[in-house]
């Protein structure tokens, strides 16, 4: 279990953020680890020794083994919850990673392992003091759909199946190879055969010479009106898979996704063309300047790595496009948010 467990978390760490620099983020979920771990358990209880091992008097003293016996549940989930902090729980990546990008590869400047790993190592683990000073509220009264579908997927793979003779119908674990290569196999065609596989956006081959269209209907740097993906990554790389999700979570973000993304931008882009929005692009997370040239940031830093007043007074202020200012505002509001979902739903 230490070993598997151990191995999860690292591999897990390395392949989420290696990913995490794509466009489309490909997550790799706690689930992939439930399921390879079931038979890598499988064969080192088969082959690992039984020898017993008696531990120092100053470790406790005790037996110890390399193999404690056949690969059961227990294991199983104890595999899953390292797998989880490998996965950041829950986030894919370390947030504070790109800090540390941006530092390096946007600024030009060194930062030092021990201050790069302090500060992603406090990022994480704020969320624990969170959990540790709401846990009446947001632990003890929390909803525990969300690890329903790992426990159910976990559940099934222990299970022992049982078909009747003669049958045609295939196992499970059969059904799932099949699935797992066919849909590794069709991943080669959107991921790198043909990458436009992942937003086609009709719109935009109808009105090739349209601004406005280009706006409207490209999935990826406009508002995706139309558009549609044949790359699953495309549909789960931020907001992981729908399918595990219940239908009232989904609809709630779908909800907020359609009054934000058809509702509030447009009507401050075209409608209100509010902060003179139409002179950037409707979609970016570049920096802009008042003429929508790209703003060098470089050029407002000093030397000690601080803001330069005279630069940013000479160069004029920075400008965001409409989606990345909102998104990134609101942001922020679900932060407040919190504390009023916790004071409606289980105030007192």
């Amino acid at each position: 279990m230490w070993s598997i467990g151990l191995l999860s978390c690292a591999l897990m760490s390395f392949l989420n953020q290696f990913f995490s620099y794509r466009t489309e983020p490909l997550i790799v979920t706690q689930i992939t680890v439930q399921v390879a771990s079931l038979p890598m358990g499988h064969f080192l209880a088969r082959v690992l020794p039984r020898r017993k091992f008696r531990a120092p008097a100053a470790l406790g003293g005790g037996e110890w083994s390399l193999n404690p016996g056949p690969f059961n549940m227990k294991e199983h989930v104890l595999i899953s919850i390292f797998a989880n902090a490998g996965y950041a729980f829950g986030n894919g990546n370390a947030y504070a990673v790109m800090i540390v990008d941006i530092i390096r590869a946007f600024y030009g400047r060194s930062i030092s392992f021990i201050a790069a790993w302090l500060l992603i190592t406090t990022t994480q683990v704020l969320g624990y003091g969170w959990a540790g000073l709401m846990r009446k509220c947001i632990v003890l009264s929390c909803a525990t759909w969300t690890m329903f579908g790992l426990s159910e997927h976990r559940g099934a793979l222990h299970e022992k199946e049982e078909s009747p003779k003669g049958s045609r119908q295939i196992s499970r674990s059969k059904f799932f190879l099949v699935a797992l290569i066919c849909s590794f196999a069709w991943y080669v065609v959107p991921g790198y055969l043909f990458p436009a596989l992942t937003s086609i956006s009709w719109v935009c081959w109808v009105f090739s010479k349209s601004v406005t269209a280009q706006q409207l209907g490209s999935g990826m740097k406009g508002l995706g009106i139309g558009a549609f993906t044949l790359d699953w990554s495309a549909v789960s790389s931020f907001l992981f898979s729908p399918l595990i999700s219940p239908f009232f979570a989904t609809a709630n973000i779908f909800v907020g996704y359609f009054c934000f993304l058809y509702v509030l931008v447009p009507t401050a882009y075209w409608g209100m063309n509010l902060y003179n929005a139409k002179t950037f692009p409707i979609f970016s997370s570049h920096l802009f300047m008042s003429n929508g040239s790209a703003y060098q940031i470089t050029d407002i830093v000093n030397q000690q790595f601080q803001l330069d007043t005279e630069a940013y007074a000479r160069l004029g202020r920075i400008n965001l496009s409409t989606f990345f200012a909102l998104s990134y505002g609101l942001s922020f509001a679900t932060i407040a948010s919190t504390i009023t979902h916790v004071g409606i739903f289980y105030g007192k």
